[in-house]
């Protein structure tokens, strides 16, 4: 008999919002009730991603990169992960949660950059195929502030995301709200302002409404 399929969970938002904390956060409660889950981050996770990731953050030759190409290389690196590491664990009844996903790609290449969206929800398509959150936490938080945090934790070393400009942050901010309206059976939408411990609280009990054979899992 075949494992029932483990939970998809996504977390999204803006740079600066705190997925990476809140991740952490739930990480560490799902292994303190004994379920170890895969961590994934976007783009990423997989050599070929690892790699894909370098090149699109911190090299020199990616500064002139065009729209279409950061589109196809963000596609290859969750093309490679999805087939390679999440539609395996998944199959297996591992839950995974992921430091982005496809909706990453259709607010940031399909909204803030000048591409059409139709092509990008297309490209997005075909990288993920049928593997698809059960789930989908976005952080909201203010452009204003979310710069302000990245500055906090960056100082000088920025990466080429976090160098956009102050009008690229809000069309990010804005897309995210826009497609969490377009499908609230799978987003939760949280304000990131608020204290860690609360959203994590949130998150948990948002989880458990929705999953209920998550009860068995105990802090």
């Amino acid at each position: 008999m075949s494992e029932p399929r483990g939970l998809f969970i996504s977390f999204e938002g803006s740079e600066g919002c705190g997925k990476s904390t809140q991740i952490r956060a739930l990480g560490e409660r799902l292994r303190a009730g004994g379920c170890e889950p895969l961590v994934t981050r976007e783009p990423g996770g997989t050599p070929v991603g690892e790699a894909i990731r370098h090149l699109l953050q911190h090299t020199p030759e990616a500064e002139g990169m065009c729209p279409e190409a950061e589109l196809l290389l963000f596609a290859a690196s969750r093309a490679q992960i999805v087939r390679e590491v999440i539609a395996p664990a998944l199959a297996a009844g591992i839950p995974v949660i992921a430091d982005r996903f496809m909706d990453s790609t259709a607010v940031y290449q399909g909204i803030a950059r000048p591409l059409r969206r139709e092509d990008v929800t297309f490209i997005n398509a075909f990288a993920v195929g049928a593997t698809m959150p059960d789930i989908t936490f976005l952080l909201d938080m203010d452009s204003g502030e979310a710069r302000r945090r990245i500055a906090a934790r960056a100082g000088a070393d920025y990466d080429r995301m976090e160098r956009e400009p102050d009008d690229f942050y809000e069309a990010v901010r804005q897309g995210y709200l826009d497609l969490a309206r377009a499908e609230p059976d799978r987003f939760c939408v949280l304000d990131a302002a608020g204290e860690p411990d609360a959203i994590a609280a949130a998150i948990w009990n948002t989880l458990t409404d929705r999953f209920p054979h998550l009860h068995g899992i105990q802090r």
